[in-house]
């Protein structure tokens, strides 16, 4: 679940940096959460995520 919302990607992805390169996220500040643990972004390329995982993604955007 991704955002509240059942997502099917590919078995390859294992963790929150591969998700998030695999929905074009990558270059942008993006907070990520599993299981509503809050991943720190130093530490989301060894976070592994897996089925069932229950991932919320927060980016932040700019404007005025």
């Amino acid at each position: 679940m991704i955002n509240g919302e059942e997502v099917m990607v590919p078995n390859s992805l294992q963790s929150i940096t591969d998700l998030l390169k695999h929905l074009n996220l990558h270059d942008q500040v993006v907070i990520a959460e599993v299981n509503e643990d809050i991943i720190d972004n130093q530490k989301q390329r060894e976070t592994q995520i897996k089925e069932n995982d229950k991932i919320e993604l927060v980016r932040f955007v700019g404007g005025g």
